[in-house]
């Protein structure tokens, strides 16, 4: 199956400027090298998704707090994690997460993981979008469905995540054909299993379906509580050096 290439809006994909988005790593006493490489001069990162406890936990997190305090420090931007269970959570407890994220961590937006992507969920979404950014000022929402959703729900993100997944999915994927009407910086590609030597591969494709944010691990979703975006791929510099020079096809 052939990949879909699209161009950008305004210029060819080839062009297109590639940048990290970081779903979530794990908590900072575990994966304490983690969060101090985000801050290291160089990295081209937009934001970074802090995830307490599958949300903001039961109180402020001194350790949490001090790692979102270091990425402020240096201008990224910290999300906080919103898990909408595909539209089952009730918008009551979704609020409350978002007001302790702000009030603890002072978030600059939020991340909206488990998205709907059916025409039928996005009221729901709309409602709840629209009350994040009563809460914080100029907030940026990505949006989490992991694939391709409706198109209506670009009215309502920031940004939106149109792949989740393994690396054999994505080699394979194709952009739906609604996104070329908007640029790259709206779309995300998040990418686990994908070895070392398929670096410049996965960079292309990305670049081809017009996604600008992107995060690619070589750690491997294995279920059972297992998180492939808890650590750092084994390639780290190497990505970091090839996005930072700005290389295209």
């Amino acid at each position: 199956m052939p990949h879909l290439t699209r161009t950008a809006r305004g210029g060819s994909a080839t062009g297109i400027s590639v940048g990290f988005g970081v779903p979530g790593f794990a908590h900072p006493l575990v994966a304490p090298v983690e969060w101090h490489e985000l801050t290291r001069h160089g990295t081209p990162l937009r934001w970074v998704v802090l995830n307490v406890a599958n949300g903001p936990g039961e109180r402020p997190d001194p350790h949490c707090l001090e790692a979102a305090g270091r990425l402020r420090n240096a201008g990224i931007r910290v999300l906080g994690h919103l898990d909408l269970g595909y539209g089952a959570r009730g918008f009551g407890d979704l609020a409350s997460d978002a007001h302790r994220y702000r009030d603890w961590y002072q978030v600059d937006g939020y991340s909206l993981d488990r998205c709907p992507t059916e025409r039928a969920g996005l009221p729901e979404v709309r409602r709840t979008v629209t009350a994040l950014r009563g809460l914080v000022d100029g907030a940026h929402i990505v949006l989490g469905h992991g694939r391709p959703p409706h198109p209506g729900y670009a009215e309502w993100g920031d940004q939106l995540v149109t792949f989740a997944g393994p690396w054999s999915d994505y080699r394979w994927s194709q952009a739906a054909e609604w996104t070329a009407e908007h640029p790259p910086e709206r779309f995300c590609h998040f990418v686990h299993g994908m070895p070392r030597g398929h670096l410049e591969e996965a960079l292309r494709i990305a670049r081809r379906q017009g996604a600008s944010t992107i995060y690619f691990t070589d750690r491997v979703d294995r279920g059972g509580g297992n998180d492939p975006w808890e650590s750092l791929p084994g390639y780290w510099d190497d990505i970091v050096s090839r996005i930072g020079t700005g290389i295209s096809e």
